[in-house]
């Protein structure tokens, strides 16, 4: 019987695919049978050579050795996972945002994907065929303007010009999609709950329960998991959502309060 969902034959880059959500679903599209090259700023202890570039794609020198990569170990590439992104910026608002900062949430969560679509998308259009997923954020929508200004801004730039390269490319047969999460439990963040309930004399339970209210509650009750934004990734880049592009699916347990 043929399984409802596969990725077998196709080739598959993927960003940051060594932690978190990015890790989660560089190991399923590997069990679902495609062949990825995954890459991050440092390779992390037991990776094949052979499938990970270590590179700085916040540098334009980066992203053109993965793009070269990516021709020689892949031959070309069939799907392009955008998992990059983030923010170190310090709390205080916007006041606190220097040039600087807005630099690094710009090369941080916005300029990689216009880099690397610019250098491996015409190889798609030639064949007629691929697809690209934008991981961007529910603070495109619900930025947290203590600490987050610069990245939702960044963010909200990656979904435009998400949109505008699908208007482009879909009569080509290239499918452009938005991947939108909103809290993912990830090592990461379970740190920062385990430090918040520290700080205020709890569990990790009491700190989960702070971050979900700095978003304005989680309806389902807690965050995603990495296994569950890999799963609904793996839907999107899949024949089964052949007609599926140019939009956005959020991945949030309803923290979006609007339609």
């Amino acid at each position: 019987m043929t399984p409802f969902l596969t990725l077998q034959g196709k080739r598959a880059l993927i960003t940051s695919g060594t932690r978190g959500a990015g890790a989660a679903t560089v190991g399923l599209f590997r069990e679902l049978g495609a062949q990825v090259l995954t890459t991050a700023r440092t390779q992390p202890s037991g990776t094949s050579d052979a499938l990970f570039v270590a590179a700085d794609l916040t540098t334009a020198e980066g992203c053109v050795e993965l793009a070269s990569a990516v021709r020689d170990r892949l031959g070309g590439v069939d799907i392009i996972v955008h998992m990059l992104g983030g923010s170190s910026a310090p709390a205080g608002g916007f006041e606190a945002l220097s040039d600087a900062e807005w630099r690094n949430a710009l090369h941080l969560n916005l300029m990689p994907a216009v880099r690397l679509d610019r250098a491996l998308l015409p190889d798609m259009v030639s064949r007629g065929s691929g697809v690209v997923i934008h991981v961007t954020s529910i603070q495109r929508e619900l930025p947290l303007p203590e600490a987050t200004t610069a990245y939702a801004a960044a963010k909200a730039a990656l979904s435009t010009y998400s949109k505008s390269l699908s208007k482009q490319v879909a009569p080509h047969g290239v499918r452009v999609v938005r991947v939108s999460p909103g809290w993912i439990e990830t090592e990461a963040a379970v740190a920062l709950a385990t430090r918040l309930a520290a700080e205020q004399g709890g569990d990790i339970a009491q700190g989960r329960k702070l971050i979900m209210d700095s978003l304005g509650g989680i309806p389902i009750g807690r965050p995603s998991t990495p296994q569950e934004v890999a799963s609904l990734i793996a839907f999107l880049t899949s024949d089964r959502a052949g007609t599926i592009t140019g939009t956005e699916y959020v991945i949030d347990g309803g923290t979006v309060p609007t339609v």
